[in-house]
């Protein structure tokens, strides 16, 4: 419980440490390419008759990309599957427990890894880094949203939108961190990749404890003394009673399906450039690098326009914007203009980050705040089943299209049109979407109702007033405290700013 004077602002910062650090999972592909040359580290020891059972177990071959990339999937079945199981045990437990456990997954799981590709060993490096890491992204994930929602009752949305914008910049200060490390432990004997896993592991276990130790809980009447308008008094839905609802469903769709198409264009946005318009494999790096800026940009502007529109209009807007973009993407294709397509990729993008960020502030407007963090675990298992759809549907389409003999500038356009239709499907849904009955809910608590537009003259109360509260304004442990996840987010911006450059430079 925070102590009196506690400053709510130093919260979202505790997020982003975690955050930051188990969004890496996005950028574990840097390993694939060293990983697949372990053994004879200039070329790789290749054999022919190479099975995927075989691999987990040999000493002898090296592995191929595509085994390697098995522990990518591990990674996010096992995020959705763990924030599903353990959701309820971090709402008894509370955040820091949930982040402490986080922290010793995932750096743990790391140095299994490690040990894995010292003896060579898949099914170890599976292990760590895919099962026990997976269940530490799972934890990681999120441990912080209950939290940040009762801290924010005022901006649930910009706030849950600063923590999860984290877990999608995590591969932007990875990544090329990993790059950097993997070029100094490079030897005539080593790849490098074990001796970056270790010391990756042990910054993100300092930088993920430390966010754990400074999560707080607030007091139950911070809600009420932090809220813009006075709150309504309402009851939150129990997370064993949300699945029962067809609300949670109807939301489970719309993430699901807003996902779907996301992570669909996400995964074919570099091919799609090269073959659409004979961009160079560097400008389609450039791209690469653009589009993570606009999934970590979108994941804090959209989650907070949430908070003066709502929830349902935002969701709505990813839909009819998202529907117009996908349609109109092949005919910007045919037209030749790659600035406006890269622009409504990037748009796109923005939105499916977005949708990450704004739907816990959706579900604690729907079945209230003290459960919201079990109750988000559940429904990250639509995140799991859309990263299956979304690239499986995207990749067969485009496969039958070209063993049908479509050119490959135009492989694409039926992929975007069914994409628009997933969209189309996820607009229903939400509209769908109604207030649940009030035999639903139980253990009244204060809950502001669904944010409408402010007047630009009214001015949010604070929690600044009354003896003992937690202080809302924002102060200089707290500016420290940003300072100390703002400076690598603000070097991984950099080092992805110079890359997409390459986009507008012609692949110079």
């Amino acid at each position: 419980m925070a102590a009196p004077g506690f400053n709510r602002w130093l919260v979202p910062p505790a997020a982003l440490a975690i955050h930051l650090c188990i969004g890496m999972a996005y950028g574990f592909s840097v390993f694939w390419l060293p990983l697949s040359r372990a053994l004879g580290v200039t070329q790789p020891v290749a054999c022919p008759d190479l099975t995927l059972g075989r691999a987990l177990f040999t000493t002898t071959c090296d592995w191929r990309v595509a085994d390697l990339g098995w522990m990518y999937t591990l990674f996010f079945v096992f995020l959705g599957s763990s924030a599903a199981m353990w959701g309820g045990w971090l709402e008894r437990a509370g955040p820091r427990k949930a982040g402490v456990v986080s922290a010793v997954c995932w750096c743990g799981g790391i140095v299994i890894a490690a040990i894995g590709v010292i003896v060579h060993q898949l099914w170890i490096m599976w292990l760590g880094g895919g099962v026990i890491g997976g269940i530490g992204l799972g934890l990681g994930y999120i441990s912080p949203v209950s939290t940040l929602v009762k801290w924010f009752p005022d901006r649930r949305g910009m706030a849950t939108g600063m923590a999860i914008m984290g877990f999608g910049g995590g591969a932007m200060i990875g990544a090329p961190l990993a790059n950097l490390l993997m070029t100094y432990f490079r030897t005539p004997t080593s790849v490098g990749v074990w001796e970056t896993f270790i010391v990756l592991a042990a910054i993100y276990f300092v930088f993920m404890m430390s966010g754990a130790f400074a999560y707080r809980v607030p007091p139950q009447d911070f809600a009420r003394a932090a809220s813009p308008r006075q709150p309504v008094v309402v009851s939150s839905v129990h997370y064993r009673d949300a699945p029962k609802s067809r609300q949670f469903w109807l939301i489970w769709a719309v993430l699901c399906l807003n996902v779907s198409a996301g992570i669909g264009v996400i995964g074919m946005a570099s091919p799609m450039l090269q073959e659409i318009f004979g961009a160079s494999a560097a400008v389609a790096a450039g791209f690469t690098g653009l589009i993570s800026l606009f999934n970590i940009g979108g994941r804090f502007f959209w989650a907070s326009l949430s908070d003066r529109i709502g929830r349902k209009a935002t969701y709505a807007t990813f839909f009819l914007l998202g529907i117009l973009l996908y349609a109109g993407a092949p005919s910007l294709a045919r037209a030749g203009s790659q600035a406006a397509f890269v622009l409504a990729v990037c748009v796109i993008v923005s939105m499916y980050g977005g949708g990450f960020a704004t739907i816990p502030a959706y579900l604690a407007y729907t079945f209230g705040t003290q459960y919201v963090g079990a109750i988000h675990g559940r429904l990250l298992t639509a995140w799991s089943t859309a990263g299956i759809i979304g690239p499986v549907l995207v990749n067969y389409i485009r496969e039958a299209q070209i063993a049908a003999g479509v050119p490959r500038q135009q492989v694409y356009d039926f992929t975007m049109y069914i994409l628009a239709g997933l969209l189309v499907l996820g607009f229903v849904a939400n509209a769908l979407v109604k207030p649940l009955p009030e035999c639903w809910f139980k253990n009244p608590e204060p809950r502001t109702p669904n944010p409408e537009p402010r007047s630009p003259n009214s001015e949010p109360r604070t929690a600044d007033a009354g003896p003992g509260r937690p202080r809302a304004a924002f102060d200089a442990r707290a500016a420290l405290a940003w300072t100390a996840v703002g400076i690598p987010i603000a070097w991984g911006a950099w080092v992805t700013f110079t890359q997409a450059l390459v986009l507008f430079s012609g692949g110079a």
